[in-house]
């Protein structure tokens, strides 16, 4: 059974949520989403610290702290973004980082650089 989580960023048409719980795991998805709704154009370093944020947001939602991620997928549109990304990455995580994949794909949102799949422990919180 899975337990939606509020995350407070919007909500848009399509059938998803932000977050779910379901035995002590939050699974999760993150855009460079503004709070009205919009796309982040910027570059890869303005998108990828907004979805990071949007990230982080979704943890606290969920009673977790962003040390409570195990595992990190991130989608980027191009190769060259990957050093950029890094370096947003670094300040969201400290050592030992989450297991992490990077993907090079085209990703469904308009303008979308990043989108971040990942996964935490919640099974402590109450």
């Amino acid at each position: 059974m899975r337990k939606v989580i509020e995350t407070g960023l919007p909500n848009g048409t399509a059938p998803v949520e932000w977050a779910t719980v379901s035995n002590g795991t939050l699974y999760t998805a993150s855009i460079p989403i503004r709070a009205d709704g919009s796309i982040e154009d910027g570059d890869i370093t303005t998108q990828a610290e907004l979805t990071f944020a949007n990230l982080k947001q979704i943890v606290e939602s969920a009673g977790a702290t962003m040390d409570d991620v195990t595992q990190v997928q991130v989608f980027l549109t191009d190769k060259s973004y990957f050093d950029g990304m890094n370096e947003v990455y670094r300040r969201f995580f400290t050592k030992p980082y989450p297991n992490r994949a990077t993907i090079i794909a085209d990703l469904m949102v308009a303008g979308g650089k990043i989108e971040i799949l990942a996964h935490a422990d919640v099974s402590g919180v109450a």
